[in-house]
């Protein structure tokens, strides 16, 4: 009986273990401590940086924390760059943080209060500060986006420096995904040349949380499908020839292993040019959790082929190896 006893204590260890397998020479998963979704992952002044959701109900969604490491490996925690107390007009609901260096500024874009209409306060937010641990303040005192342009709730906003050095805000909730060319000091935007701020770009069974990148001359769009809360939660993408499109999806290439998480998507990616390495931080949800806020922040090293299509991404919980931007 004793050895039965001690074999289960040992199992269970193990499968504990398991969860957040990590060694000295490896991140593990999750990356760090705590409900955390959404992540947008940086490179800044030769550290990896990642700002999450903090992952709760909306009206506990008042501020931003972020994590940095030198590794991938170790990641320091801080705590409250942005919060409610600094933006006025936003009360819940701080979604989906995106962030970008421009002029020895660090300018953190966010979401805030889940407007439904255009009646509402809120929408898509800009802060600033000189340093990427912030503290961050208010750039506008207002929203930059904070109306429903061609379907899309202002949400998830990503931006997007192209090879001229133009910055766009691509963003969008509802199934519906709009690019808009960003002014010099991102206060506001520039017409395009018919006139319009923002033009939809949105492919096949888009959802919500659009990133895009560079590889080889091409524009890379990725983005979340299914329901945040469901097991159906994923990443597929899309290849094009500008930040314009159009984009035919090409395939779902991130998804829940039922073995390992649920739920795995709303993702950014690390690209590390000295070792020509692409990294996936998404999040996910443990097995164990049944709250939909329940939701981890973690990273997985995600590949091309020859041709430069995007190899479905295989979760783990080890992560990756130790890797140091320089």
């Amino acid at each position: 009986m004793k050895y039965i006893c001690s074999s289960l204590l040992l199992l269970a260890g193990i499968t504990s273990f398991a969860q957040s397998t990590k060694t000295i020479n490896q991140s593990g998963n999750p990356i760090f401590k705590g409900w955390y979704a959404d992540p947008e992952a940086a490179i800044f002044k030769n550290k990896y940086w990642v700002y999450p959701t903090y992952s709760a109900k909306y009206k506990e969604q008042v501020f931003l924390d972020a994590f940095s490491s030198d590794d991938l490996t170790n990641w320091k925690k801080h705590e409250h760059i942005l919060d409610t107390a600094a933006i006025k007009w936003a009360n819940k609901a701080m979604w989906a943080p995106a962030i970008v260096e421009k002029d020895k500024k660090y300018y953190l874009f966010f979401g805030a209060n889940d407007i439904q209409s255009d009646n509402e306060v809120g929408g898509i937010g800009v802060a600033v500060s000189d340093k990427p641990e912030g503290p961050f303040k208010d750039h506008l005192g207002k929203p930059l986006v904070d109306k429903f342009h061609n379907g899309a709730q202002p949400i998830d906003q990503y931006v997007f420096k192209d090879k001229d050095g133009q910055y766009y805000l691509i963003y969008g909730g509802w199934k519906h995904c709009n690019i808009a060319k960003l002014n010099n000091d991102f206060t506001g935007f520039v017409p395009f040349e018919d006139g319009t701020i923002f033009k939809e770009i949105t492919p096949d069974k888009y959802v919500e949380g659009p990133y895009m990148f560079i590889r080889n001359g091409k524009y890379y769009f990725m983005w979340s499908e299914g329901g945040w809360t469901g097991p159906d939660y994923s990443v597929a993408y899309a290849v094009g020839d500008s930040p314009f499109g159009p984009f035919k999806r090409v395939d779902k290439i991130l998804e829940q292993d039922a073995s390992i998480a649920r739920g795995a998507g709303h993702h950014s990616v690390i690209f590390n040019e000295k070792k020509n390495k692409y990294y996936i931080v998404y999040h996910r949800r443990p097995l164990t959790e049944t709250d939909g806020n329940h939701r981890e922040t973690c990273i997985d090293e995600m590949k091309f082929d020859a041709d430069g299509k995007i190899l479905p991404v295989k979760i783990t919980n080890e992560g990756v190896k130790a890797e140091r931007v320089k």
